[in-house]
């Protein structure tokens, strides 16, 4: 896949995790990515093998953002790119002389993508304007979409992530997608055009599931659940975490009933073979939380080693919960590179 992207020219004016991921994930497809950073240099290189991992192979080049020669510096690389991306907040570009009007009349076919925290005001209702300058991280984009509200324990606690969702799906995958999509029909049309991606809205957009469960469970139980009550929140024996003798966890995706059965075959629970949603033994029923019970107690009776053995071979959608460094030296990613990195496509045919 190295050669797909190859002759595709970005400049990347970006920052810190969501645009240097992004153009991370085009240089991996064989585009040019140069690089342009402030003087004092981009603040993720305090983070050095970060850094390294999100930027090796790119053209960097350090410019005075402020003066004159800088903006020129970035203007003649426009002249010939296909991409430019920036994370500055809506003002920041026009501030500097490199607004759209003024980029296009230098390179028409330019795809324009900014990686912005809560979009842009004129793309925006008025109550929501507002917020399209305010500053953020990660935390506040998940907190402000709904996001972060999702990420409860059992118990209801407010969870603390350790994964960059808004920066990464909301920002970085989301700005590619968006970005080869103009590519595109800048090569059919000639012309180029300005994107606004807001890691807020789009993590929002990938709600999609909690917000369609959220309402069936209503019309089921009469109430709006909690995430930890949601339909695949915890609240369903066949899709839940179940702790361990040892405190760790398993966990368990046996959504169908084919994959329900076999489970409990193997834990020799098979009196509960039929206490599934799609026998209609919905959540809250007294099957549905025996049958919770009588897993919660099976798990809780043995090692994460034991069950590790028990479903190496057992093929009901049943798996540990790893640590990272467990991840880290587990066979599925034996093909990491030195960055710790592992390409999310596999070609199976083809050039």
């Amino acid at each position: 896949m190295a050669d797909c992207l190859k002759g595709l020219k970005v400049v990347d004016l970006t920052r810190n995790l969501p645009g240097p991921f992004a153009t991370r994930l085009l240089a991996d497809l064989g585009a040019e990515i140069i690089k342009i950073e402030p003087k004092n240099g981009d603040p993720g290189r305090a983070f050095g093998e970060l850094f390294e991992a999100l930027n090796h192979g790119k053209h960097c080049e350090k410019v005075d953002f402020r003066s004159a020669e800088g903006i020129d510096t970035i203007k003649a690389y426009i002249k010939d790119a296909d991409v430019m991306l920036d994370s500055f907040r809506p003002e920041v570009l026009a501030g500097m002389g490199l607004d759209a009007a003024t980029l296009h009349a230098i390179n028409p076919k330019l795809v324009i993508v900014s990686i912005t925290g809560y979009g842009i005001a004129d793309a925006l209702n008025e109550s929501a304007a507002p917020w399209t300058a305010k500053a953020g991280h990660d935390i506040n984009f998940m907190a402000m979409s709904g996001t972060l509200a999702q990420l409860t324990t059992a118990s209801g606690e407010q969870a603390m992530p350790n994964m960059q969702f808004a920066d990464l799906a909301g920002g970085s995958d989301t700005a590619v997608i968006a970005l080869l999509a103009a590519v595109f029909a800048a090569k059919n049309t000639g012309r180029g055009r300005h994107i606004a991606v807001s890691m807020t809205h789009s993590l929002y957009h990938h709600l999609v599931m909690p917000k369609a469960t959220a309402n069936m469970m209503q019309d089921i139980s009469g109430r709006y659940p909690a995430p930890q009550q949601d339909f695949l929140g915890g609240i369903l024996p066949c899709y839940r975490l179940y702790k361990t003798q040892d405190g760790r966890h398993m966990a368990v995706g046996s959504l169908e009933l084919k994959f329900w059965q076999l489970l409990c075959r193997t834990l020799d629970l098979t009196e509960y073979a039929d206490a599934h949603w799609q026998r209609g033994f919905m959540p809250h029923t007294a099957a549905s939380k025996l049958a919770e019970q009588a897993m919660t107690d099976k798990f809780a009776s043995q090692t994460l080693t034991h069950w590790q053995a028990v479903f190496s071979d057992v093929d009901a959608c049943v798996t540990p919960v790893l640590t990272l460094a467990e991840a880290q030296k587990h066979p599925l990613f034996a093909h990491q590179d030195k960055y710790q990195a592992t390409a999310g496509w596999q070609v199976l045919a083809g050039a």
